[in-house]
This record gives structure tokens, C-alpha cells and sequence, in this order.
């Protein structure tokens, strides 16, 4: 199998050794209807501005991973906001059921590995 860009194939894990493929084109028009999507999701985005909303994982936690770039991590606990400044290699593991998003200062890469059952949006 030749190497892979998560820029542009995501992968989906079952968490029992499973890996599948997943294109990035037309995948998030489609995620909830893919019967092959296995439970977790890795893939990789330019970070390059502010995230346009919420987003809320009920069914398992997120991993985040700042490649490149400085974001600060905007989690929405039940004690209040909670920020977390994010540099190169940081990781942060969102809880599940954390309504979250992020601040770019400064423009970068973000790998995520996210159980995404049931993710939902909201706005600003």
C-alpha cells in the first residue's frame, strides 16, 4: 500500500485491529449514511482560522494533535470556559460530551482522532 495523506484519505479504526480508507472528498456530506465508517476517525486539516462553531462528541472522548501552528483549545465544562494554549506536538484530549472549539493565531496543521458517533454542532 503506498503512503497516505491524511489531508486527503481519513482513516477509520474499529478499535480490534481494523483499519479502512475513507476519501476526504464528499466524506463529510456523507458521514452519516457510510456504513463502512469503522468507530474512530484519524485525519488531518490545515488549521488556518478560527473554527465557525462548536462541536460536541457524545459517544468518546478526542485527541488532538497540533502539528503546526499555535491554537488555543476553547473547552466548554460545566465550572465555565477553560482554555488551552496548544504549540507544535501539543496534545489534548477533549471528554466526551465537551462542547469545544478553537482559536488559530497562527496558522498550522491539526491531526485528530475523534470517536465521532453522534457528533453534534452548534453556533457561536
Amino acid at each position: 500500500m503506498p503512503a497516505l495523506d491524511l489531508e486527503q484519505t481519513y482513516l477509520s479504526l474499529d478499535g480490534q485491529g481494523q483499519v479502512r480508507t475513507h476519501p476526504a472528498a464528499g466524506f463529510w456530506e456523507s458521514v452519516d449514511e457510510n456504513p463502512t465508517l469503522l468507530g474512530t476517525l484519524v485525519s488531518a486539516f490545515p488549521n488556518t482560522e478560527d473554527w465557525p462553531q462548536w462541536e460536541m462528541h457524545p459517544a468518546g472522548e478526542e485527541v488532538l494533535v497540533l502539528v503546526e501552528g499555535r491554537m488555543i483549545l476553547i473547552l466548554d465544562e460545566p465550572g465555565g470556559e477553560r482554555r488551552v494554549e496548544m504549540t507544535p506536538g501539543s496534545t489534548c484530549i477533549v471528554p466526551r460530551g465537551i462542547w469545544h472549539r478553537a482559536l488559530v493565531p497562527e496558522a498550522g496543521s491539526l491531526l485528530t482522532l475523534t470517536y465521532g458517533a453522534g457528533t453534534q454542532h452548534r453556533p457561536l
